[in-house]
């Protein structure tokens, strides 16, 4: 589905007329490739999210959530992977001695929280909780639900672990938010040897005075990722479209 930019939005995140750095090609090959999507949950992607003020303005651009939908069903249907790497805070986590801004704005409006790794008490319908659009295909007993990443990459769960038990090494990389978690994931596997495909329009980001998230993590994107994908790119190659 095509972005609701609006004017100075659509010339802002435009891709660059004239690049200088070379195109790369990345083919997906099914047998070795996994849709990874990040923090598909309440608080960043829902107006009734503790993040919302925050990035709200980003995901209703992109149009983030039929974007992810689209992802999700054309990945279930092509019957790659899938795998999420959610953000879950616990009571423990409160209690850092030092905190990066983000960390401490999260803490402080109890984004991503639940009472404990081993309860559901009051998960449900919380910020924590992933989106209903996307329950159907992340609750199918097929999806991959890692253990929470802490910070920004997957570093601290096991994503990687997961991925290589299947055989994968090619990710197509959406979620949240996109100049943290994305863009840490992204760095992360790629270090770790991974062909990363990044889909622009099914990312976000804070557009704060403190600077434009999304600008920031598509420059890095263009810089560092395989390959930078629409929606309908992604769509279309896991669809053989392409």
């Amino acid at each position: 589905m095509k972005p609701n930019y609006s004017p100075s939005s659509a010339a802002l995140y435009a891709d660059t007329e004239t690049p200088v750095l070379p195109k790369t090609a990345m083919a997906l090959d099914f047998a070795r490739t996994a849709l990874v999507v990040i923090d598909p949950q309440v608080d960043v992607m829902s107006p009734k999210g503790l993040a919302w003020p925050a990035v709200g303005e980003s995901v209703t651009e992109n149009n983030l959530v039929p974007n992810l939908v689209e992802l999700f069903t054309a990945a279930k249907q092509a019957g790659i992977t899938v795998a999420v790497s959610p953000h879950y805070y616990y009571c423990w986590d409160h209690h850092w001695r030092w905190q990066a801004p983000l960390e401490k704005f999260q803490h402080d409006v109890g984004a991503f929280d639940r009472k404990g790794p081993y309860t559901v008490e009051g998960f449900r319908a919380s910020g924590a909780d992933f989106m209903e659009e996307f329950k159907p295909f992340i609750e199918d007993g097929k999806t991959i639900i890692c253990s929470p990443h802490k910070l920004y990459g997957p570093q601290a769960n096991d994503l990687k672990l997961q991925l290589g038990k299947q055989g994968i090494n090619q990710v197509i990389l959406a979620g949240m938010l996109a100049n943290m978690c994305v863009e840490s994931h992204m760095r992360d596997l790629l270090e770790a040897g991974f062909e990363v495909a990044v889909v622009r329009d099914a990312v976000a980001a804070p557009k704060l005075p403190d600077g434009d998230g999304y600008l920031a993590a598509l420059i890095n994107f263009r810089f560092m990722a395989n390959a930078v994908w629409t929606t309908d790119e992604t769509v279309h190659r896991l669809t053989g479209r392409v």
